[in-house]
């Protein structure tokens, strides 16, 4: 099965050999999103909530960039530095996924930077 690559304009530089989305067949995968800028530098430095209202909007350009939505998200991975900025994260989160939420885990993990408080990978299907 083939595979494209994704890059919406304004992508904030990679921080290692990936594509920010894939689509192959009737799924696009998001790789993990972290609160960077288009400058390569930490948006809302200490707010968890500003971190993922970032991420998820960078989401939301990955999918749009192949003509898809976040409606189209059936699973998302959360990682988050510290579980006391679940409920912050969460109720941003809600704010995005307000009905028929897609499934999901999050887990505490160290990211690639102590700035950076969340990262979220999603897989959206968009087929017939």
């Amino acid at each position: 099965m083939p595979k494209t690559p994704i890059i919406p304009e304004n992508s904030p530089p990679p921080l290692a050999p990936y594509s920010p989305g894939v689509r192959a067949g009737d799924t696009i995968y998001v790789s993990g999103v972290l609160p960077i800028g288009p400058d390569g530098k930490c948006v809302a430095v200490g707010d968890v909530a500003g971190q993922t209202r970032y991420v998820i909007e960078t989401i939301r350009a990955v999918l749009a960039a192949d003509n898809a939505s976040l409606s189209d998200i059936a699973f998302n991975q959360i990682f988050l530095r510290n579980l006391d900025d679940y409920a912050a994260m969460n109720a941003v989160y809600a704010e995005y996924f307000p009905e028929a939420p897609p499934a999901r885990y999050c887990i505490r993990a160290d990211l690639v930077r102590e700035e950076f408080l969340v990262e979220i990978a999603a897989t959206a299907y968009v087929g017939a």
